[in-house]
């Protein structure tokens, strides 16, 4: 079985102000590695005139593809710290990029680690995070006399994630793996034993944290 992940339901900014720099956090869901990276270059091609533009990403659903860069500030200050969080909140195809324009005051390399970290544990924190749960797609094919009941079966542990409507109406639903069997249980009731269903495949579906 898949385990669920975290990432962030739309993209987030934070600002947060130290010693008169300022820490511009922005975070975002990515499909993968390649989105990562255009989110990335997106955001230095906004604030090209910034002293810096540190980022961390994990670009995939088991937190085995990540990249991270101090973009000039002392190494270990800025990346590391920024994947860290990431990795510790189990935020997984996150893109994060802390933008910082130079106030005048060092911070040291504690007061570094401090502040990278700290903009993307606030920038988080104002986030919608949503638990990304390891789901079975189910399609089912139903009578409109019958469209009643399989909308009542939509809960915490399952969504309806589209509707087809023609002579008859096909929903898709989005169901956590646990609760697989107990979804085509009640399906067996409401068809009277009948297979009015096609298991379609697996995935991860949004479920708000």
């Amino acid at each position: 079985m898949e385990k669920n992940y975290y990432t962030v339901k739309s993209e987030t900014e934070n600002l947060t102000v130290i010693e008169r720099s300022k820490f511009i956090c922005r975070i975002r869901n990515v499909k993968d590695e390649e989105d990562a990276k255009a989110f990335i270059d997106s955001v230095k091609k906004e604030h090209s005139l910034a002293t810096h533009n540190c980022y961390a990403y994990i670009a995939d659903e088991k937190g085995l593809v990540q990249k991270f860069s101090d973009d000039g500030e002392p190494q270990g200050t800025a990346g590391v710290p920024m994947l860290e969080v990431l990795k510790n909140r189990k935020m997984y195809k996150t893109a994060v990029v802390v933008t910082r324009y130079f106030g005048g005051v060092k911070l040291g390399a504690g007061g570094l680690v401090r502040a990278y970290s700290g903009a993307v544990c606030d920038c988080l924190d104002r986030a919608e995070v949503v638990d990304m749960q390891p789901v079975v797609y189910i399609e089912v094919f139903a009578d409109y006399d019958k469209y009643s009941s399989i909308i009542r079966l939509e809960d915490e542990n399952c969504s309806i994630i589209d509707n087809q409507f023609s002579d008859s109406i096909v929903s898709v639903f989005a169901i956590k793996e646990d609760f697989t069997k107990n979804f085509q249980d009640k399906l067996a009731d409401i068809f009277s034993g009948n297979s009015n269903y096609n298991v379609k495949g697996k995935g991860f579906h949004a479920f708000k944290k």
